[in-house]
């Protein structure tokens, strides 16, 4: 149960990581939505695939 909500919330921060047109709205929009699933260590995961990531 422990891997598959984790699996859910790795998909959850990627999906939001994409959002935004350049990379520092990426980067806002992945941190949020990291500190949303996983707290502090969630966000500056999900900011760093955000800004990583390109559209």
């Amino acid at each position: 149960m422990r891997s598959l909500f984790a699996t859910a919330a790795s998909v959850m921060v990627l999906a939001l990581a994409a959002c935004g047109d350049n990379a520092t709205e990426r980067a806002a929009t992945g941190g949020i939505g990291g500190a949303v699933v996983a707290g502090p260590v969630g966000a500056v995961a999900g900011a760093t695939v955000g800004a990583a990531t390109t559209p």
